[in-house]
């Protein structure tokens, strides 16, 4: 048997299938000594799966064959856009909008969120492409194998993951904040307090854990009733969206939006941005239900792109309305719409606000669930992680292993860390994925192997290079706050002449088939830079915890996952061989068993 059969080809063991075979099938695993035989290669090892890249028809068909039973394809651009809908508008919007209006921006958050959503819309769109020709269960991670290379994939699939469990993570503290405030308690009242350890992670919060799992339950039985359960939920969250923006219009007070408009100047505005980017993430959970939508080349980019439209104007609705309702010092950053409504002498709308807050919550919780799975499933397909956790359900269709494994992180780290560390943390590797999917969407569409000239190839890689240190450099100048124009005089036409220079001297080498990205290479240049400015805004202590994570990543890499997609990329290489050669002497012999 090939040793890409682990993660659900070959003859299946009844029971539950927790052998070393289901985790570490490989080669390299095999004994000590072919271990110890593995780690004397991981020079050449991890030479070849820098410059390896991976095929659509690969991810396709081989990769997404490793999990045995198929997903089944009954998801329409319908349940995509209100999937949309549901993933994004959540704690971000009813918790983060008073956290950041009161301490870091101003009633200038608005403008905050318009920044946050032409950087989310900008990569709603590089996504839309991949997803429209890559419709796999993987999104960026498989995105990024095709374009970029197996151990890039793997950087950022490990920031992917720990998106998904930080995300789910601070939804799920914040459903217990408004809970709370739809029971007349404050959030601690209903978390335990261990005085022994650090402030962030003392408050220890019990149900955020048992919605978490409730929200498991739901996930792994089925995704269409899923997506019937969040369609439902979405439409009753909208209305009461609706609900907060007249009723709270009817207690503005223009004063309080144009007094101090922003009391801390761009700064604060643009650092607002980078956190309350939170409030946009999720739309790239929609990109990994492609495998399970009836027409992919339709359906995404009507969903993915009509979601993220509806979700900004709604969220820059909000916020406008919170700031004309309360001053922003007087916002309460737990929960800032229930307060608010208490203090107008609108006692009876916390309850409704705080009920909505908590469906959007829900479906924000449920619509994650169903993406991570998905992106810990393919990432096991390619043995990067134990292929014991690809393996779908064959009479759920949903990828039961891999769901219960991230929620269980995910309930860990909601029980122990407080939102605010979340927050921040996950702005950063959500930026740093979408920058990285907008350098591959540069890489499909400017560089064919085998036909793309070196000279052209060599060009592509200086503009990249331009535009990547081009958006660092004024991401840098703006983080470390020097003074004056003269900076961003150098560095932002540098940005305009290395995009202009892909576009007028590098021919692209590949159209896309069904969908494409519109303006490029503007528009992803464009993405890389914004996100890249963000990523500048963000604390230093986020940046520690960031670089920690990575750093156990390529440990981990190192030591396991670069030997065990080895292993399996030979393999696999193996029988498309062994394929062709059956095929050419099927005349004279037959397959072997």
């Amino acid at each position: 048997m090939a040793v890409g059969d682990g993660g659900g080809g070959g003859v299946r063991r009844r029971g539950c299938g927790c052998s070393k075979e289901d985790f570490f099938p490989e080669e390299s695993f095999s004994s000590w000594e072919a271990y110890r035989r593995a780690l004397r290669s991981t020079g050449a090892r991890l030479a070849d799966r820098l410059t390896a890249r991976s095929l659509d028809a690969t991810e396709l068909h081989e990769v997404r064959a490793r999990s045995g039973a198929d997903m089944k394809r009954d998801l329409t651009w319908w349940d995509l856009a209100w999937f949309g809908v549901g993933a994004v508008i959540g704690a971000g919007i009813f918790v983060l909008t008073g956290q950041e209006a009161r301490n870091a921006v101003g009633p200038a958050v608005v403008i905050s969120y318009v920044v946050s959503g032409v950087s989310a819309m900008l990569s709603v769109f590089c996504y839309t492409e991949f997803a429209v020709e890559i419709p796999v269960a993987g999104g960026s991670f498989a995105y990024l194998r095709v374009e970029l290379g197996d151990f890039m994939a793997f950087v950022a699939a490990g920031n992917i993951l720990l998106e998904y469990c930080i995300g789910g993570a601070a939804v799920a503290r914040a459903w217990t904040s408004y809970f709370a405030t739809l029971l007349n308690h404050h959030p601690n009242d209903f978390r335990i307090h261990a005085a022994s350890l650090a402030a962030d992670y003392s408050r220890l919060d019990p149900i955020a854990v048992a919605v978490i799992a409730i929200i498991c339950l739901l996930s792994v039985l089925s995704t269409k009733a899923s997506s019937r359960f969040n369609y439902v939920l979405s439409v009753l969250h909208v209305a009461v969206i609706a609900f907060i923006i007249v009723a709270g219009l009817t207690k503005a007070d223009a004063a309080n939006l144009t007094r101090d408009f922003m009391p801390y100047g761009p700064r604060g505005v643009f650092a607002a941005s980078a956190v309350l980017f939170f409030a946009y993430i999720g739309f790239d959970a929609v990109s990994t239900m492609a495998e399970e939508t009836r027409d992919p080349a339709r359906d995404i980019p009507v969903g993915l792109v009509g979601a993220m439209a509806l979700t900004t104007a709604l969220y820059c609705a909000l916020a406008v309305t919170l700031c004309l309702m309360v001053p922003y010092g007087e916002i309460d950053p737990d929960a800032p719409f229930s307060v608010a409504f208490a203090d107008r002498g609108m006692g009876w709308a916390k309850y409704v606000v705080a009920f909505g807050a908590l469906k959007g919550m829900t479906t924000v919780l449920l619509v994650s669930a169903v993406g991570q799975a998905r992106y810990l499933t393919h990432i096991a397909r390619t043995h990067m992680m134990p292929p014991w956790l690809a393996r779908v359900h064959p009479g759920t269709g949903t990828p039961v292993n891999a769901t219960v494994a991230m929620l269980l992180a995910t309930a860990v780290i909601a029980f122990f860390t407080d939102l605010n560390v979340l927050s921040n943390l996950l702005s950063i590797s959500t930026l740093f994925i979408f920058m990285l999917v907008a350098v591959a969407l540069l890489v499909r569409r400017y560089y064919v192997s085998g036909e793309t000239s070196r000279a052209d190839r060599n060009r592509l890689a200086a503009c990249i290079a331009a535009i990547l240190a081009s958006s660092v450099a004024t991401a840098t100048c703006w983080g470390l706050d020097r003074g004056g124009w003269v900076p961003y005089a150098v560095t932002v036409p540098a940005w305009l002449a290395a995009t202009a220079s892909l576009w007028a001297l590098v021919p692209q080498a590949r159209a896309p088939k069904l969908w494409g990205v519109p303006m490029v290479p503007w528009l992803p240049s464009a993405s890389i830079a914004i996100n890249v400015f963000l990523l500048g805004s963000i604390d230093s202590k986020s940046f520690m915890r960031f670089g920690i994570w990575t750093a156990a990543l390529l440990v981990y890499y190192l030591f396991v996952g670069l030997h065990a997609s080895y292993d399996t990329a030979k393999a696999l290489a193996a029988d498309a061989v062994a394929g062709k050669v059956e095929d050419g002497d099927a005349k004279t012999s037959a397959p072997p068993m």
